[in-house]
C-alpha cells in the first residue's frame, strides 16, 4: 500500500476527532483521554444508556460515523473485533484520514477466526488504501494538540522526541519516565500488529517531520526487512535513531507470537545490520531514555577517548569495564596533567590515573580535577561519578555543588 503522508500528517495533528464504541465499563477511557483535546470531539455510539453517559462528559454523540457534520482526520475505534470491519467501512466512506483500532483478537491470538478477521481488515484497507494504525494498539500520543493515548499522559508541552512502538505499555511508560527526565515526546506512536502501517511507515514519516530531532524506537519484528533497513539507513544519517528490539531470545520470540503476531529476526542479523546503519542499539527501557537523554543534551562526539573523575575503588573499575565494553577508550592523561594533579590532589586512598579515583564523597577539589582533564589533549570525554549510596551521607548541598560543577563545566567545553 502507498502511505500518504498528507493523510499521516492530519493524523497526528487532528483537528477533529472521532471516538468510535467507547464503553461505560471502562469509564470511557478513551473520550476522558482527549479531554485536553485542542480541536473536535465526537462520538459514536448507537446505546441510548450509553450516550446519556456520554454526553454528559460534554461530547457530542452521533449513532452513525456518516452523520457528523466534519471532516474526520482521526477515529479511535474501540469496538468488538466483529463490528471492526463495518466500522472501517465506514471510516472509507467518510474519508476519514486515519484509523486507530484499539480492538484487539486477531492473528496475535492464533485462532482461525483471528487471523481471519484481521486477513478481512488487512485486505478491505488495502483495497481502498486507507491507513490503519493497528490494531490492539495505543495510537497516537501529541501533547501538543491533546491526542493522548491514556488520561494520565501529558498535554501542552512538546519536545523533539518521536517514540515509535510496537507496544502500547512501552509507549505509555516511555511518555511518562521520560517525561520526568526532561525528555519530551513531540509525537509518539504504537502500531500493534501493524497490519497495514508499520515501523518503516512510521520511521519514514517521522523521518520527515521537522520538529522532531531524534527517534526512538522499540519493535519486536519487521514485515519488509529489506525496506526498514533500507529507511533505516536514510533516516540515520539526517538524525539519530536508537532503536530497541524485543525478543532476543528464544523465549522472547515466542512472547512476540502472541503479544502481536510479529515475525521476528535472528538477533545477530539484526544487530549487524542496525550498526550498518548508523542506528544505535539499545537493551531496555531506561537505557533508551538515557541514549535519547545523552543524544539531546550533549554536544557530538569527536572521538573515542573517556577521561572519568569520582567513585572510588570498584566504581572507577566497573566504569572503565563498561566504556572498554562499548568500545571507548579510557587512557593515560598526558604528563603535564598529571603534573598539575600532584600540585593539589591528595592521593593517599585514591589514584592519579584514569579514571581519578578519588576515593572519596567530599570531592574537595573535584571542580580543578574536572578542569584538568578538560584542558586534557588525550580526553574527549568527561564523565563525573556522582555517587549517593547509603552510608555516605551527602547532604543536598553537596549534590548541588555535584550538579552545579556539571553545569560549569558544560557551558565552557566543547566535550561531551
Amino acid at each position: 500500500m502507498k502511505v500518504d503522508f498528507a493523510k499521516l500528517d492530519r493524523a497526528f495533528n487532528p483537528k477533529c476527532m472521532a471516538v468510535v464504541g467507547d464503553s461505560k465499563s471502562t469509564n470511557f477511557e478513551w473520550l476522558r483521554g482527549q479531554s485536553s483535546f485542542t480541536g473536535k470531539l465526537y462520538s459514536v455510539h448507537v446505546s441510548p444508556e450509553t450516550i446519556e453517559h456520554i454526553e454528559a462528559l460534554g461530547v457530542k454523540n452521533y449513532t452513525s460515523l456518516l452523520d457528523i457534520p466534519e471532516t474526520i482526520d482521526l477515529a479511535i475505534v474501540v469496538v468488538s473485533r466483529s463490528a471492526a470491519l463495518r466500522v472501517l467501512e465506514d471510516c472509507i466512506r467518510k474519508e476519514v484520514a486515519a484509523a486507530h483500532f484499539f480492538t484487539a483478537g486477531f492473528a496475535e491470538t492464533d485462532t482461525e477466526e483471528g487471523i481471519r478477521l484481521e486477513r478481512l481488515l488487512t485486505e478491505r484497507a488495502e483495497e481502498a488504501n486507507f491507513h490503519i494504525i493497528g490494531p490492539n494498539c495505543v495510537g497516537i500520543f501529541n501533547p501538543k494538540v491533546g491526542v493522548k493515548q491514556s488520561e494520565e499522559q501529558y498535554s501542552g508541552v512538546s519536545g523533539p522526541v518521536g517514540l515509535i512502538s510496537q507496544s502500547g505499555s512501552y509507549a505509555f511508560r516511555f511518555s511518562l519516565e521520560a517525561h520526568l527526565q526532561g525528555v519530551d515526546i513531540n509525537k509518539s506512536v504504537s502500531f500493534g500488529n501493524g497490519i497495514v502501517l508499520d515501523s518503516t511507515d512510521y520511521l519514514e514519516y517521522f523521518g520527515r517531520d521537522p520538529e522532531i530531532k531524534v527517534i526512538g524506537m522499540y519493535v519486536e519484528g519487521v514485515k519488509d526487512g529489506r525496506r526498514f533497513f533500507k529507511v533505516l539507513r536514510e533516516i540515520s544519517a539526517q538524525k539519530p535513531v536508537v532503536i530497541w528490539k524485543g525478543g532476543r531470545t528464544e523465549e522472547g520470540e515466542r512472547a512476540i507470537a502472541s503479544h502481536t503476531g510479529a515475525l521476528a529476526v535472528p538477533q545477530a542479523i539484526w544487530d549487524a545490520a542496525v550498526r550498518q546503519c548508523r542506528a544505535v542499539k539499545v537493551t531496555r527501557m531506561e537505557e533508551l531514555i538515557d541514549t535519547l537523554k545523552a543524544l539531546l543534551y550533549l554536544p557530538p562526539v569527536h572521538g573515542d577517548r573517556v577521561g572519568v573523575a569520582g567513585g572510588s575503588g570498584g566504581d572507577s573499575v566497573s566504569t572503565a569495564d563498561v566504556f572498554a565494553e562499548a568500545g571507548l577508550r579510557v587512557p593515560l592523561l598526558t604528563q603535564e596533567s598529571y603534573d598539575e594533579l600532584a600540585t593539589f590532589f591528595n592521593v593517599v586512598g585514591g589514584s592519579y590515573r584514569n579514571p581519578v579515583d578519588t576515593a572519596s564523597p567530599v570531592r574537595r577539589d573535584m571542580k580543578r580535577i574536572i578542569d584538568t582533564l578538560e584542558r586534557d589533549n588525550n580526553i574527549d570525554n568527561l564523565v563525573l561519578i556522582i555517587s549517593t549510596k547509603p552510608g555516605w551521607h551527602i547532604t543536598p548541598e553537596q549534590l548541588q555543588g555535584d550538579i552545579d560543577l556539571v553545569d560549569h563545566v558544560r557551558k565552557r567545553t566543547s566535550k561531551p
